[in-house]
């Protein structure tokens, strides 16, 4: 009786390290911390998604994008492919295979991940997009025959962007207004360039004027025109004006010279290039003692951003502990690495000036961890006498942003909750107001870009099924 011989056993295929920067180049400049995926890389990676019959990746993604599908194209090399896939679903694949939280959504219901780490997802959606940039042919994806309709987006940030680049598809035209000098939204003024290149928001944004959309900027709605006088000459408003009203401590000593909103912080350096000063001419405190309050995505932004200033100590003062930060870990490594100090279990109680009004520190409490608070998360609680200072001569202000109230004060009929945020379907995006749809930071509050662009989706959907078949 002749032995059965058994094939040998698959060799497991490791997750494909992102090649990037060294820790001690990348933290002296602004250029992009990972290099990408070669096509060798990036099809060895796409050889570790089983293409699941029930692929849970997918559940987990806002923008609903066909993941198996996608990633499979890339394993058998066919990038032009993959990029139509992802295009199906998501007009900025550039922007969330970079930016996007996929350890807590796709990547998170990953089935590869329950017993190894999870598929890149991420890492190969950026792929398929830079190749398809740099190497692909001039394609577009198929768009409906014109039906005369006309949709204005107030906004050109992720949710403005997904509700263009659907619609336009779609057979609709799209008129985008936007009040800064340049598209993108957060993409632009708030995301580094070491995190999220310009050129490739610019050319995300390029993409949607290629497809029909018209992007007019420097166009403040609510004060150069009315949301009713859009109504006028459009059939349909989505309105995704994020919310980028600043959030302080209120605490005492925040009117010293050298304390600044994330917001401003962040502005100066991306939007207005202050860290190419003079070349442009945006002048910025380039501290050497600067400390970030806060442990969201933000303030690991403004902290390593602090760092290729050239500060010599860069902190992060967070009131919880490590488990807490809600950053994406990702970019937390990427602190850590850069040298960013962390002073967990800390909360600020004021700032400290000098006799001309500047900053030169702050007084902080020391706390641990207490009972579970409504968030679910663990209370910090104060620990009584152990005050300290740290001396700083930069903050800056990372828990959040609020509503700006410009463009809501100035459009009746729309319903506001009690924070000033707009009051929408979660479900459709529509307002109290009719023929006005709204998504994104300015229905939610701050959140993520994908947030903001699933909300876009949906406002999107419905949008389309008022324009062909009415209420």
């Amino acid at each position: 009786m002749s032995e059965e011989v058994k094939a040998p056993k698959k060799e497991k295929i490791p997750r494909q390290k992102m090649p990037e920067q060294p820790a001690d180049v990348r933290r002296h400049n602004f250029e992009e911390v990972p290099f990408g995926y070669t096509p060798e890389l990036a099809m060895k990676e796409a050889e570790r998604c089983i293409q699941c019959k029930d692929p849970r990746c997918k559940q987990g993604c806002p923008v609903e994008i066909d993941i198996p599908k996608f990633i499979g194209q890339i394993k058998d090399g066919d990038f032009e492919g993959s990029i139509r896939t992802l295009w199906e679903k998501n007009a900025l694949p550039a922007v969330c295979g970079r930016v996007c939280p996929q350890e807590v959504q796709c990547e998170g219901l990953c089935i590869v991940g329950k017993k190894d780490a999870p598929v890149a997802i991420g890492n190969l959606e950026a792929f398929a997009a830079d190749h398809q940039r740099l190497h692909g042919r001039d394609v577009l994806p198929p768009k409906a025959a014109p039906t005369g309709k006309k949709v204005a987006v107030v906004g050109a940030g992720p949710a403005g962007l997904t509700v263009a680049g659907d619609l336009i598809l779609k057979g609709h035209h799209v008129h985008i207004f936007e009040a800064l000098h340049g598209p993108g939204g957060v993409l632009l003024y708030g995301i580094p360039e070491f995190r999220l290149p310009k050129a490739i928001v610019a050319q995300e944004c390029n993409f949607l004027e290629r497809l029909g959309a018209t992007i007019e900027v420097n166009a403040v709605i609510g004060r150069s025109e009315t949301v009713d006088e859009l109504l006028e000459r459009f059939d349909a408003v989505f309105l995704g004006v994020g919310a980028g009203l600043p959030v302080f401590l209120k605490i005492p000593g925040e009117h010293f010279i050298g304390v600044y909103s994330a917001n401003e912080y962040l502005t100066r350096s991306n939007l207005m290039k202050a860290y190419e000063f003079p070349i442009y001419d945006t002048p910025i405190v380039k501290g050497k003692n600067v400390a970030t309050f806060g442990g969201g995505n933000v303030a690991m932004d403004g902290a390593r951003t602090a760092l290729r200033l050239g500060a010599e100590h860069s902190y992060i003062i967070y009131r919880r502990s490590h488990a807490e930060l809600p950053a994406r870990m990702a970019e937390i490594h990427h602190a850590e690495e850069e040298g960013v100090e962390f002073l967990l279990l800390t909360n600020p109680l004021r700032f400290l000036g000098d006799d001309e009004g500047r900053l030169t520190g702050v007084e902080c409490l020391r706390q641990e961890l207490g009972e579970p608070d409504a968030s679910g998360r663990r209370r910090p609680v104060p620990i009584p006498g152990s005050e300290f200072v740290v001396e700083i001569d930069t903050a800056v202000i990372s828990i959040g942003s609020g509503s700006n109230p410009l463009l809501t004060k100035s459009t009746p009929g729309l319903a506001l909750n009690k924070w000033g945020y707009i009051v929408a379907d979660p479900k459709t995006g529509k307002t109290m107001k009719p023929k006005v749809w709204a998504g994104g930071d300015i229905v939610t509050g701050s959140a993520t870009v994908i947030l903001a662009m699933g909300a876009g989706r949906l406002a999107s959907n419905s949008i389309h099924d008022y324009l062909t078949m009415g209420w």
